[in-house]
């Protein structure tokens, strides 16, 4: 093999390895971002992050968002 076909499988590997790196982050940021802000779906969030990612992307930003919006507490009835 001359080196110009070695080094065109390098940087094939390497392109491929960022794309998973690249996903994986993806994947993960919904639910991270969930769990520092102490929200009470976080689970949810995670799961909806992971599972918007591989069926197809349209609703991740929506995730994303859902992650940073926190419920509103109760408030207590006035006397």
């Amino acid at each position: 093999m001359p080196f110009i076909d070695i080094f065109a499988w390098i940087v094939l590997l390497i392109l491929i390895a960022i794309v998973v790196a690249i996903f994986v982050a993806l994947g993960m940021t919904p639910g991270l971002i969930a769990r520092k802000r102490g929200h009470p779906w976080a689970q949810a969030i995670s799961i909806g992050g992971w599972a918007t990612l591989i069926f197809g992307f349209v609703f991740w930003p929506l995730v994303l968002i859902w992650a940073f919006v926190d419920v509103p507490a109760k408030q207590e009835p006035r006397p």
